[in-house]
C-alpha cells in the first residue's frame, strides 16, 4: 500500500438529483468514465417494493454522501460504523500491548474514529500488512494470536448525530458471497474471527443452539450470522439486495459559487435491480464517495485452453454439488477431474470423497512446494486439509493406490478438453496423458469483477500495467484512509485492498469511516 497520505479540503454541497432512471440521467460533465457496460435504454421501471422505493426516493433530493458497492463483511462493518455506532475504549479496560495501552490512555473519552490511526497503529505486528487492520483487530481481540480470549477493550455508543447517510448495494442477501458457498463446509478461520463488531459469533450461535466445530463455524452459519447482524443492528434500511452495478462514472470537480473548486467530483452509480418477476429495473444514483467492497469471488480464474467452455467444464464447486444431487456423477461414473491446489480444490476433493465419487486431482506445482497453502495451516486446526495434502503427496496416478478412488497428478498442466469428455495433460517430462472424465472443476482462484470501472479497475491497481489481483496487485490505497491514491472519493476495502480475511477487513472499514467523518466535519455549513 502507498505510504503517502491524502489531504482533503472543504467541499460545497450542490443540489443535484439522485434519481431512479425512467429516461435520461441528468447532464454529466464526465471526463473519465466507462460506457461499455451500460445497459441499453429501458422503458419506465415498474414499481419497486416499498422498502426499495422508499430508500431510493429518500436519496433523490441531493447526492448521497456515500455508496458502498458490495454487501459482504466489509460493507456490513462499514455500514455499522457509518450508522452512528462509534467505538470508544471501555472505561477501566487495559490492553495487554504496553505501547498501545499507553497511547490509548493519552486520549481518554476520545473515540477511536477521531484519533490518529497512524499513531495508534505504529509498532503493531501481526498476520496482516495493513496497520489499521492490525489496530482494529488488536482492539477487538486483544490477545487472540497468543491463544487468549480477552474481552474487547472497546465499547460502542450510538451517536445518531454522527451518522452518515449511505446505501449498500449487493447482488445477494447481506453477507455477499457467503450465501453462495456450500453451507456445511467449515470456515478456514476460527469462528471467533468471523464476527463483526459488538456481536460475537459464539454468542449468536448459542442463541441459535448451535456451536463451533473444532473452533470453526460452517459457511451456512456465517452467512446467516451476517444476514442477522444487519437486522439486529438496525442496518436493513441501508441495504439494497439484488442490485447489480454496471457503470460508475465521474467528472472533474465543478466550480462552486465562489469560483473555488471542490476537492472531489460527483460519482454516478448506475445499474439495475432484479425484481421478484426477474425483470431488470434500472437505477442511477449520485454520490460524493464510492466504496468498493465487492470481494474477489465474482470472476473465476480460467486456464485459457481449448475446450474450457464445454458444458462438462465448470469453475465453481456448486456444479459438483448439483451434479451429485441430480445423479449426473456417481460412484460408478468416470472420475471427476479437479484442477487446482488451493483450498477450493481441497474442498471439492473432500466433497467428492464424502459421496465416494472417484477423483483425478491435477495441479501444476510439486506437492512439497512451500508455497502451497497446506504448508501454512496448523495441522491441529485443519486436519481435513492436511489429509488432502497427504493424499496429494502419497498418491500419484502411476503408483499403487492407498486411497481408493483418488488419483493425484502433481506437476501436470492441462492442455485441452475434448468434446468426448477427455482431458489432455502434459506431465513434468513433457509427455502427454489423456483421461476420461465425467465432470471437470477448474478451481484455480478468482478475480474481482470491476467491469463497471474504467479499465476494469486495473487503472487503480498498484501496478496499472498488470491485471487487478487481491493477492498480487490490489488497488493502491492510502493505508490510513483506504482511499484510492489515484482518485479522490473512491475507496476500496477487503480483498480489493489486499485484506483477505474477515478478521482484518474490518480495519479497512474503520479507516474509511474515520476518513469520511473527517470529510463531513470539514464541510461548510
Amino acid at each position: 500500500m502507498c505510504p503517502h497520505s491524502v489531504r482533503y479540503s472543504g467541499r460545497n454541497r450542490r443540489p443535484l438529483h439522485s434519481t431512479l432512471i425512467t429516461g435520461r440521467a441528468p447532464p454529466f460533465p464526465s471526463t473519465h468514465y466507462r460506457q461499455a457496460c451500460c445497459q441499453p435504454p429501458a422503458p419506465p421501471a415498474p414499481a419497486m417494493s416499498s422498502s426499495r422505493g422508499d430508500h431510493f426516493s429518500a436519496s433523490s433530493l441531493e447526492p448521497l454522501p456515500v455508496i458502498i458497492i458490495g454487501n459482504g463483511p466489509s460493507g456490513i462493518c462499514l455500514s455499522y460504523l457509518l450508522s452512528g455506532h462509534i467505538p470508544y475504549v471501555r472505561p477501566g479496560a487495559v490492553h495487554p500491548h504496553p505501547l498501545l495501552q499507553r497511547k490509548l490512555a493519552e486520549a481518554p473519552g476520545v473515540s477511536i474514529l477521531d484519533q490518529d490511526l497512524d499513531y495508534l497503529s505504529e509498532g503493531l505486528e501481526g498476520r496482516c500488512q495493513s496497520p489499521v487492520a492490525l489496530l482494529f483487530d488488536a482492539l477487538l481481540r486483544p490477545d487472540t494470536d497468543f491463544g487468549g480470549n480477552l474481552e474487547s477493550v472497546l465499547t460502542w455508543r450510538q451517536e445518531k448525530q454522527r451518522a452518515i447517510p449511505h446505501v449498500v448495494l449487493g447482488r445477494n442477501l447481506p453477507g455477499g458471497a457467503w450465501h453462495s458457498m456450500e453451507g456445511s463446509m467449515v470456515t478456514l478461520s476460527q469462528g471467533q474471527w468471523m464476527g463483526l463488531p459488538d456481536l460475537q459469533v459464539k454468542d449468536w450461535l448459542q442463541k441459535k443452539r448451535r456451536g463451533l466445530r473444532n473452533s470453526r463455524a460452517t459457511a451456512g452459519d456465517i452467512a446467516r450470522y451476517y444476514r442477522d447482524y444487519v437486522v439486529k443492528k438496525g442496518l436493513s434500511r441501508n441495504f439494497i439486495s439484488g442490485a447489480v452495478v454496471t457503470n460508475v462514472q465521474w467528472g472533474a470537480p465543478e466550480p462552486s459559487g465562489s469560483g473555488a473548486q471542490g476537492p472531489s467530483p460527483l460519482f454516478q452509480v448506475s445499474g439495475f435491480l432484479t425484481t421478484k418477476d426477474r425483470s431488470r429495473q434500472p437505477f442511477s444514483l449520485w454520490t460524493h464517495n464510492v466504496v468498493l467492497a465487492t470481494g474477489t469471488f465474482d470472476s473465476p480464474a480460467r486456464l485459457g485452453i481449448p475446450g474450457e467452455a464445454l458444458p462438462f467444464v465448470h469453475h465453481d464447486l456448486s456444479a459438483l454439488e448439483a451434479a451429485t444431487r441430480q445423479g449426473v456423477v456417481t460412484p460408478a461414473s468416470d472420475p471427476v477431474l479437479i484442477v487446482g491446489a488451493g483450498l477450493s480444490a481441497a474442498d471439492a476433493v473432500l466433497f467428492a470423497r464424502h459421496y465416494n465419487i472417484p477423483v483425478v486431482h491435477a495441479f501444476r506445482r510439486p506437492v512439497d512446494d512451500p508455497g502451497l497453502v497446506f504448508n501454512q495451516l496448523p495441522k491441529m486446526l485443519y486436519p481435513e486439509y492436511h489429509k488432502v495434502h497427504q493424499m496429494m503427496r502419497e498418491q500419484s496416478f502411476l503408483s499403487p493406490s492407498p486411497y481408493q478412488g483418488y488419483r493425484s497428478l502433481p506437476k501436470h498442466r492441462p492442455l485441452l478438453f475434448k468434446e468426448d469428455s477427455q482431458a489432455v495433460f502434459q506431465d513434468a517430462q513433457g509427455g502427454q496423458q489423456v483421461f476420461g472424465v465425467s465432470l471437470v472443476l477448474v478451481l484455480i482462484g478468482s478475480h474481482p469483477d470491476l467491469s463497471f470501472l474504467p479499465g476494469a479497475g486495473a487503472d487503480f491497481a498498484m501496478d496499472p500495467e498488470q491485471p487487478l489481483s487481491a493477492k498480487r496487485n490490489p488497488i493502491d490505497v492510502d493505508p490510513f484512509t483506504y482511499q484510492s491514491t489515484r482518485q479522490e472519493g473512491l475507496y476500496a476495502v477487503g480483498p480489493l485492498a489486499g485484506d483477505n480475511f474477515v478478521r482484518f477487513v474490518q480495519g479497512g472499514a474503520l479507516a474509511v469511516a474515520s476518513s469520511l467523518l473527517r470529510k463531513e466535519t470539514r464541510k461548510p455549513p
